[in-house]
């Protein structure tokens, strides 16, 4: 796993055609859908990654200064990105730069990554694409899905090298099959437009679908519109608007603005006024100038929601802003109906008006801006892992509560959650992802005895060790809780910050509780610096089980327990690890 900051080159889907004239009640256009653009774009890598929030201790910043000092180049690294994120010490690019630098040199592929990224973005050194490559082709090599994907970037760019669409293909490809989700995106554009290769649309739709089925919403929304215009695949209207939702549900404005029509139509939905307004309100208010248009008229008809020709004059008016064919014409013609000042506060609310951004590439993009302004983004907050191949994840309840956004990092990238159901009182919860994921079965706490050995996996300090996952051994100290509650056990292992959540697993492999908070944690500050103990609870895995088969959809797919039959810990530990995943809020 990569543990510093992401880089990240989008193909941003353009407006392919605008609202055409068709039969419909007055003159008012249909709304026509906009899909996956024909035309190829690639932005400039940019860098994100999640901010360590906790002081670590001094103690291990000065034992991590000494191991970088004598060579050790995972150390350097490390080191490299305190400077960077500015985690314990003051934030430092140059420094930052010069520790990869020395890691990278010993064939570290992580600090390899990013020193390329370091070039690319002018911190800490010179701008410069021709090392920026260097360093990417170095990490790329060696196996870095991420420098795969750059190095691709770079050459559909011209950064540092020359343009080849050819030798993008060649990378993207390396990182699409180790499941990078972007590179799988862009594999399949080029599949879809012959860029690079010959055209083939069913390949094409092979690579979209394994990204929307990790879900990425650019991946989703190009494969509903294969499914919309049988690009690729048998036409299917209930697929495309299927896919078509998963996308929206992200925040997607092309996908809200695309099942709006969707419901408007009765193409493969049931037709709904309603809920084609609610999706062309969440496109319009992120800007989509088709979805204000569209939006727009069901204002000035009445169409899913109460006539107002003040919002509908506003809509067009931001429409004709972006300059769009017809919103200025559509706005005459309605102010030839309205009062002077009916025409002045229309404008007035359009002068107020502000995108409110949704989607994931936009999110990065407000947390870089807030980083940078010195407010807070997304913080590591916990662990988890998931109890389903289809996404349903476990966790501690005080991880995600009162959370306003809930994101899972995976070893497939950082993927929206929603709660789905907890037990605020035993301190567990259900999240669900969209996508595939490896799961590990939960067992029984009652077969659970004294002395037993366990094991946790989890994300106990995501900043000075890094966001890789970490495996602690233990063994059952009690069958009780603190004050002898009979629904935790006593564990052995150190629990640190961020660890709560964590399965507590069995040598079968089995989870047999979930990582709970510290004693007295809770009346200890999120950001206070936390020693390892060797006192520590979980809640018992029958805790969590009742919660699981309260909700039959669930339940119906949990895997069996293993049998307790002897395994290699190795293979138990690395399919812990796969189905395990740090947890991170707003």
């Amino acid at each position: 796993m990569i543990l510093g900051p992401l880089a990240v080159a989008s193909v941003q889907p353009a407006k392919t055609n605008s609202p055409a004239p068709a039969a419909q009640t007055g003159t008012n256009p249909a709304p026509a859908k906009e899909f996956m653009s024909t035309a190829w774009t690639n932005s400039r890598p940019g860098v994100t990654a999640i901010l360590p929030q906790a002081k670590e201790d001094a103690e291990q910043l000065n034992a991590l200064k000494k191991r970088a000092e004598r060579g050790n180049a995972r150390a350097q690294f490390s080191l490299g990105l305190c400077y960077y994120w500015g985690s314990s010490v003051a934030q430092d690019y140059a420094e930052a730069a010069k520790w990869y630098r020395k890691a990278a040199e010993q064939g570290n592929a992580d600090a390899q990554y990013n020193l390329g990224v370091c070039y690319t973005e002018g911190q800490g050194v010179e701008k410069d694409y021709t090392e920026a490559v260097k360093w990417y082709r170095a990490a790329a090599e060696q196996g870095s899905p991420l420098a795969q994907y750059n190095l691709g970037v770079c050459y559909t760019e011209g950064q540092g090298v020359e343009k080849d669409y050819t030798e993008a293909v060649k990378w993207w490809r390396k990182a699409a099959e180790q499941d990078d989700a972007q590179a799988q995106c862009n594999l399949a554009v080029c599949y879809y437009l012959g860029q690079g290769m010959t055209k083939d649309c069913a390949e094409a739709v092979k690579w979209f679908r394994k990204a929307a089925e990790q879900g990425n919403a650019f991946g989703q929304m190009s494969l509903a519109f294969c499914y919309e215009e049988g690009n690729g695949v048998t036409k299917d209207y209930a697929e495309a608007a299927t896919w078509c939702r998963k996308a929206a549900e992200q925040g997607s404005p092309l996908a809200q603005y695309n099942l709006g029509v969707c419901y408007a139509e009765g193409q493969g939905l049931d037709k709904d006024f309603a809920e084609a307004v609610k999706w062309y309100r969440r496109a319009a208010e992120q800007g989509n100038a088709y979805a204000q248009i569209s939006l727009a008229f069901c204002y000035e008809d009445g169409i899913g929601l109460a006539k107002d020709n003040i919002e509908a004059y506003k809509w067009f008016n931001l429409a004709a802003a972006q300059g769009i064919g017809g919103g200025s014409r559509w706005r005459n013609l309605l102010a030839a109906e309205m009062t002077r000042d009916d025409v002045a506060e229309a404008q007035r609310r359009s002068s107020r008006f502000v995108p409110k951004h949704e989607t994931p590439d936009q999110a990065r993009a407000a947390y870089a801006s807030a980083t940078a302004a010195g407010e807070q983004g997304p913080q590591p907050s916990g662990s988890g892992f998931f109890v389903t191949e289809d996404g349903c994840f476990a966790t501690s309840f005080h991880v995600v509560e009162g959370a306003a956004r809930i994101l899972i990092r995976t070893e497939k990238g950082t993927l929206p959650a929603r709660l789905i159901n907890a037990d605020k009182v035993n301190d567990v919860a259900v999240l669900k992802a969209e996508g595939k994921f490896p799961a590990v079965p939960v067992a029984p706490s009652r077969a659970t005895k004294l002395g037993d050995t366990v094991f946790t996996v989890g994300f106990p300090n995501a900043g000075s060790q890094g966001f890789a996952v970490q495996v602690t051994k233990a063994e059952i100290s009690s069958l009780t809780g603190a004050q002898n509650d009979p629904r935790e056990f006593q564990i052995s292992a150190p629990v640190q910050p961020r660890n709560s959540g964590a399965p507590l697993v069995n040598q079968y492999g089995n989870v047999v509780g979930v990582v709970g908070a510290r004693p007295a944690a809770s009346a200890t500050p999120r950001s206070a610096v936390a020693l390892p103990q060797s006192v520590n609870y979980a809640v018992k895995s029958s805790v969590l089980s009742v919660l699981l088969e309260s909700l039959p959809e669930i339940s119906a797919k949990l895997k069996e327990p293993y049998p307790p039959k002897d395994r290699k810990f190795e293979d138990v530990v690395k399919e812990t690890q796969s189905a395990t995943a740090l947890v991170l809020v707003y």
